[in-house]
């Protein structure tokens, strides 16, 4: 009897003459989990103290934790210091920082000091650039067309009887008027101001030489060039030439920058021709306008229209320098083999 009842159970054991059932073992329900949680990105708040760059003294202080990432200019605004006019610095005598900086990019900790400076009343590159470029453009014709009070009465009104004064003046004035409209169609300024007072600097540099260049080359005892028409037609055919490749550099580097944008690239040849420089030189549009005026200097052989080109070739290279040291700073990918405006030379 028991050996059938141990049989019929199969699963018992007698353990000293008791008979032991094995436990039973729950079984658990599947556990449902919660998805996990994405990870929150770290949000640094910045506390900002703003002083004057001269005196040291606060001027501002932004303590709202409510900005991840804070534009840097402006930062505040008073009434008489509209943002144009703000200069906002990591050192005092430091660089200015661009507008699209930002603090989390810059070698600050979390509560960041700054120093501001008032850069004076501004005045916008658009109005600078007209007023710069109409008054040589007048006061060119002016000695042209003779109008009194600048040679002898006598030739007041004259025209002169050398054919390449007119022909400086149309080329002159040709330069002029394309800068012009270049001002209103084509270029894009990454800088929307400059100080008012450097415009009376720049007028007095462009209207200057152009009143100094004028009254040699319409005298009326100015000379033409010892080559005669040979000499007038080269230097002609290197003015237009670089004339059209200054005009399709600006055209190349406004396509670079969408309307609105200060995004900048790096420049490269199109399909123009005229282009084909950017394989050699950071800054082909002051290549061309150097190039422009040494055609314009070899056309009037006038000493003061040579002094004109040897100071702008200086000032561009300066420019050109600049510039080429951002784009080698900025891009790490740069074109080795670029100078800044002289093919291998400078």
């Amino acid at each position: 009897m028991d050996t059938l009842a141990l049989e019929a159970t199969g699963s018992k054991k007698a353990v000293n003459g008791a008979v032991a059932v094995p436990p039973l073992v729950p079984v658990q329900a599947p556990v449902k989990r919660k998805p996990a949680k994405k990870a929150k990105k770290a949000v640094v708040f910045f506390e900002v103290e703003i002083l004057d760059a001269k005196t040291k003294d606060k001027l501002c202080f932004l303590d709202k934790p409510h900005t991840e990432i804070l534009t840097l200019h402006p930062i505040f605004r008073y009434p008489q210091w509209y943002p144009a006019r703000q200069s906002i610095r990591l050192d005092p005598k430091g660089k200015s920082l661009k507008d699209e900086d930002v603090l989390q990019h810059l070698p600050v900790g979390t509560t960041a000091t700054f120093y501001f400076r008032d850069l004076g009343a501004q005045i916008s590159w658009v109005t600078v650039f007209l007023t710069e470029y109409t008054g040589p453009l007048v006061i060119y014709l002016m000695f042209y067309f003779r109008v009194p009070f600048i040679y002898a009465p006598k030739y007041d009104f004259t025209t002169s009887k050398h054919w390449v004064v007119h022909l400086a003046c149309m080329c002159h004035s040709f330069h002029y008027v394309k800068r012009l409209l270049e001002t209103l169609f084509v270029h894009r300024f990454s800088h929307g101001t400059m100080p008012l007072r450097n415009i009376f600097k720049n007028c007095t540099y462009y209207w200057g030489f152009a009143a100094w260049m004028a009254y040699y080359i319409n005298h009326p005892l100015y000379t033409p060039p010892i080559y005669g028409e040979q000499q007038i037609r080269l230097a002609l055919i290197v003015f237009l030439f670089c004339q059209i490749g200054n005009f399709s550099i600006h055209v190349a580097l406004r396509n670079l920058r969408p309307p609105g944008s200060k995004t900048r690239k790096i420049p490269y040849p199109t399909k123009n021709p005229f282009t084909w420089i950017f394989l050699l030189v950071s800054c082909p549009n002051y290549t061309y306008e150097l190039g422009s005026w040494l055609g314009f200097t070899l056309m009037t052989q006038c000493l003061p229209v040579a002094f004109f080109t040897l100071v702008g070739f200086i000032q561009m290279t300066v420019w050109a320098k600049g510039k080429h040291r951002s784009y080698l700073k900025e891009f790490r990918d740069y074109p080795p083999l670029r100078s800044p405006i002289l093919p291998f030379v400078l």
